[in-house]
């Protein structure tokens, strides 16, 4: 059943941007008084399509290949590679009749509109949900690394007070893409003594192949005291005597302070019969507990976590929010591909598929995450369909400018091949990137 949720949030998501994307050059087009022959959701190839229908000279659909989604315009030289209708005389209708500012608008409208939806998703969330955050002033305890951290230096117990030598207000900043992505340096307080560590370029090389990578760089949880909150029945832990309300004081009398100590010792002990010094009211006991292969005993802690702040903002005033967290995706995604033509990161790192989004979206349904994903997947979108490649809307609008300053457009001939050579370049990418993620889950499991 948690497949079928994810799938099935992975479809219901996808198909709003590829439609809303499609009808972006859908309204377009009829606005500049271009006939439109298809629209579909998905791809009807071999003109094998699971439903369709005709309104008003237009076929409406769902294809059978769900690899994004089009729309037919008539006169433009596109994925459904007609070239028969290209061989008559310009009609008044065609998209090749229309000017090139009108064409160049067309191939943009698609675009637009996945911004404009990202936005709008993100001002909406920000309207309902408000920005809840922990202030990096209430950390008392610091942090705790993971092993990608740990490797550059960060210990557990660090306060990062300031990045790049500017004070850090929000805890969850320090795990934001503009730390992992600028090659930041973090300015540490570790007892006494101050630290300058740099996060190292090719971080995302090491954090991507993992569900929850950035905890290999800082958990998002800091470092906690904590207390046994409740005990899973027939666990381990209920074996060995813990009690709700107990503190783990010490392992094999190894002091224990921190939940992240006493999470490390259980990894070493795994499988091991181990002594728990537990502090029960005012009484000291000792337990013998048995750790299982995954380092675990079986109970749930209470952890002194800091307390969080929420900012709410009205009607007006969260467009601003919603509009910078939107752009900050599409900033980032441009600041990755950069980063992969630099050879920081591998292009296999870099690039996920639809196995991947699909696990994002998780097993339940939440709607807050739904919708989060839907934007920022929005704006990849966006950012994807920019580039100059031949078959993509940039592709297209890139010739069309081309053809602005030269005057005249580019031979049919030219356009036909590019937009086969666009096609097999994006077929090639799509079985590289469904072959990456399957390898990737391979990996991880």
């Amino acid at each position: 059943m948690s497949i079928v949720i994810m799938v099935g949030q992975l479809i219901l998501g996808l198909s709003i941007l590829v439609i809303l994307h499609e009808l972006g050059h859908f309204l377009a087009a009829r606005a500049f008084g271009i006939k439109v022959e298809k629209f579909y959701l998905f791809f009807d190839a071999w003109n094998f399509s699971l439903f369709k229908f005709n309104y008003k000279g237009v076929e409406y659909g769902i294809g059978w290949l769900p690899l994004g989604g089009y729309v037919k315009i008539a006169g433009m030289i596109d994925e459904s590679m007609d070239t028969e209708q290209l061989a008559g005389p310009p009609q008044p209708w065609e998209f090749r009749s229309k000017p090139a500012w009108q064409r160049l608008i067309v191939m943009l409208a698609g675009i637009t509109v996945n911004i404009i939806l990202g936005i709008f998703i993100f001002w909406m969330l920000t309207i309902k949900y408000g920005e809840t955050y922990t202030p990096n002033a209430n950390i008392k305890y610091g942090i705790v690394p993971g092993t990608v951290g740990e490797k550059m230096g960060l210990k557990a117990g660090d306060i990062i007070y300031a990045v790049n030598g500017i004070p850090v207000k929000r805890f969850e900043d320090l795990t934001s893409t503009d730390v992992l992505l600028n090659h930041s340096v973090l300015n540490v307080q570790r007892g006494t003594q101050k630290l300058d560590l740099t996060v190292p370029p090719g971080i995302l090389n090491d954090l991507s192949d993992h569900d929850h990578g950035i905890e290999l760089f800082i958990s998002r949880i800091p470092r906690i005291k904590f207390t046994v909150d409740s005990v899973v029945a027939g666990s381990n832990a209920q074996k060995a005597g813990l009690m709700k309300g107990d503190s783990i004081v010490a392992i094999n009398n190894q002091p224990i302070a921190f939940f992240d100590q006493l999470q490390a010792q259980l990894q070493v002990e795994k499988n091991s019969h181990i002594q728990l010094s537990v502090k029960r009211k005012d009484e000291l006991k000792q337990l013998t507990a048995q750790v299982t292969p995954e380092g675990t005993i079986g109970f749930a802690p209470k952890g002194d976590l800091p307390k969080q702040d929420t900012v709410t903002y009205g009607f007006f005033g969260s467009l601003p929010v919603g509009a910078s967290k939107a752009w900050g995706t599409f900033t980032d995604d441009a600041k990755g591909l950069g980063k992969v033509f630099k050879g920081d990161v591998k292009f296999n790192k870099a690039v996920s598929g639809p196995v991947a989004i699909a696990t994002m979206f998780g097993s339940q349904i939440d709607w807050l995450r739904f919708w989060s994903l839907v934007g920022l997947l929005s704006m990849v979108l966006a950012f994807t369909n920019m580039l100059p490649i031949p078959a993509l809307d940039g592709g297209h609008s890139l010739f069309l400018l081309i053809e602005m300053i030269k005057g005249k457009p580019l031979s049919d001939k030219f356009l036909e091949r590019a937009q086969i050579v666009g096609f097999v370049l994006l077929v090639t990418l799509m079985v590289f990137v469904f072959g990456n993620d399957i390898v990737k889950q391979i990996v991880k499991h």
